[in-house]
């Protein structure tokens, strides 16, 4: 498959966030829960930089006054890259670890979304008439109910937690992925190599799975591509208004809302897990749109020669 500009700069940017989140907790010295009172509220201090003006944990105060907790606490020897929240944890290592958690709540959600809605649209597609007409009254009547009302429905019934959270995300997801799928089954299922296969007696399953999934894959791929960033500003909402991973864990949600309540005072803890989540989305977009435009992927079909 072809790597196009937009693949290549949206791969850049995931392999460099899944390499922090990977790595990232381990570098800083400091684990993503545990608390020094004392070091609370300290701007952001990167060694090298702190050298040139910037980032040298100098923080300016609503009023106008300048402050710097390190050399007021006689802290020279510590450094807080993205600095630290009111409970004095390193909100580098919580950046990381949160995006580590989102990305993987995310990714297992896209991952539910995708085989149920590629097994429920091919099997309406494929067998088609009253099967077809009762499948889709029911994804019109699930489409009609508000996914976040779904999802956070579904949350305050089994308690927030990792499980949880990407089950109530997959819940109503895998609708838009069943419709590609049917969309795709009609249009191969009457394609000489499947009418071939079913003239040589082969099975419904055969015919579905070896013959005419091959032949849609790329799409549906694409389509749980773009789903991703879709579940992490989903899972970011539900942890904003309290219903993310419990506490001391961390996910991009659950630091945005953190960093909200401090934002007058302290910005600087809200703009690290902004930013991570905007480069998410971004980089999992530029993929999907890659692949869209990728040659091999709109027609969604695989040349191959018929069986005999």
């Amino acid at each position: 498959m072809k790597i196009n500009k937009k693949m290549a700069a949206g791969l850049t940017v995931l392999a460099l966030i899944c390499f922090l989140a990977a790595a990232g907790t381990a570098v800083s010295g400091y684990s993503f829960d545990s608390q020094r009172i004392e070091d609370q509220n300290m701007a952001p201090r990167i060694p090298v930089l702190e050298e040139l003006g910037i980032f040298d944990g100098t923080e300016t105060l609503p009023g106008g006054e300048k402050r710097n907790l390190y050399t007021e606490n006689g802290k020279e020897d510590r450094y807080y890259w993205f600095g630290s929240d009111v409970l004095g944890r390193d909100i580098f290592t919580r950046t990381w670890t949160g995006a580590r958690i989102s990305l993987a709540i995310a990714v297992l959600a896209v991952a539910i979304d995708g085989a149920a809605g590629t097994l429920y649209g091919m099997a309406s597609g494929y067998f088609g008439g009253r099967t077809d007409f009762i499948m889709q009254r029911i994804t019109e009547i699930l489409s009609g109910i508000p996914n976040l009302v779904t999802a956070t429905v579904l949350i305050l019934i089994l308690r927030p937690g990792f499980l949880a959270i990407a089950l109530a995300i997959s819940i109503t997801g895998w609708i838009n992925v069943s419709r590609v799928a049917r969309a795709k089954v009609l249009e191969l299922k009457e394609k000489e190599f499947v009418i071939a296969a079913r003239t040589q007696g082969a099975g419904h399953l055969w015919i579905i799975f070896r013959e005419i999934f091959p032949n849609m894959a790329g799409q549906i791929f694409a389509t749980g591509i773009l789903a991703v960033p879709e579940a992490i500003f989903t899972e970011s909402f539900l942890a904003f208004i309290g219903l993310g991973i419990p506490a001391p864990g961390a996910s991009l949600g659950t630091m945005i809302n953190d960093g909200f309540l401090a934002f007058t005072t302290h910005p600087y803890m809200l703009a690290p897990p902004v930013a991570v989540l905007c480069a998410l989305m971004l980089g999992f977009y530029l993929i999907a749109e890659g692949l869209r435009e990728n040659a091999g992927i709109p027609g969604g079909e695989k040349k191959r020669r018929d069986n005999g």
